[in-house]
């Protein structure tokens, strides 16, 4: 299992938002390409970065510390936000991203995403499913920065594009988020057993080491972690252990 350790950009800035609202946001006096380096020195094979400026508004605004990272840190990025063409997703693939993640463009145009993916190889890309409870209780996609709740269902859509070949799967419980409550192990769990071929990021909620053994157990390929190293719950030396 890989350690994705997180960092969103916000107007340069190293930020973490609650359950995704752009309103609850809490700043980190970091510098983005100290904070990189400093995971590489712990160990970390991959980054995982988000604009979420362009997550919002489709404004690649952090794109050119995303690219300094990803020419000056000896890590592998996955980085994403603002993905809405293939124009956006080469932009990132000419920064140095080793993996793009792409959420609503993939959800809203499922074939612009099928061509992503003959193009570019399944090892160029992953999708982003963000997913929160509705009120039936079922887990439904969320895209455009998750201001807007698709019709359809998680489960439905991870099915279908592990089925048509995608290999990286990007899963956050988006009401975890954030907020250090655990991640939806049983979600997870769901999934794994839904499509054992998909190479599922669980993404939500991480807040200590035990939580980490648990996602190991389900099978996850990868877990991404932003707040909890942030706030020093642990380090990432003993998350790599």
């Amino acid at each position: 299992m890989k350690i994705y350790p997180a960092i969103d950009l916000r107007g340069g800035r190293v930020v973490r938002l609650q359950k995704g609202d752009y309103d609850r946001e809490q700043r980190y006096e970091l510098d983005p390409l100290a904070l990189a380096r400093s995971y590489a020195e712990a160990g970390a094979e991959w980054l995982h970065v988000v604009d979420l400026d362009g997550a919002r508004s489709g404004d690649s605004a952090n794109l050119a510390a995303i690219e300094t990272i990803a020419n000056q840190v000896p890590i592998k990025v996955q980085a994403g936000g603002g993905v809405r063409s293939e124009a956006d997703f080469i932009r990132f693939v000419d920064a140095g991203v080793s993996r793009v993640v792409v959420g609503s463009f993939a959800v809203r145009d499922p074939q612009a995403a099928r061509a992503l993916l003959v193009r570019y190889g399944a090892d160029s890309l992953t999708l982003a499913l963000d997913a929160r409870v509705d009120e039936h209780q079922v887990f439904r996609i969320a895209t455009a920065g998750w201001r807007t709740l698709e019709s359809v269902a998680l489960d439905q859509m991870l099915q279908d594009f592990a089925d048509d070949g995608f290999a990286h799967f990007l899963v956050t419980d988006i009401d975890r988020d954030g907020m250090l409550a655990g991640p939806n192990v049983a979600l997870y769990r769901h999934l794994r057993a839904l499509a054992p071929q998909a190479a599922i990021l669980a993404s939500g909620g991480v807040q200590g080491l035990d939580d980490l053994a648990e996602l190991r157990q389900v099978g996850v390929a990868g877990v991404v972690i932003g707040k909890a190293l942030l706030d020093g719950r642990f380090s990432l030396t003993e998350a790599l252990a």
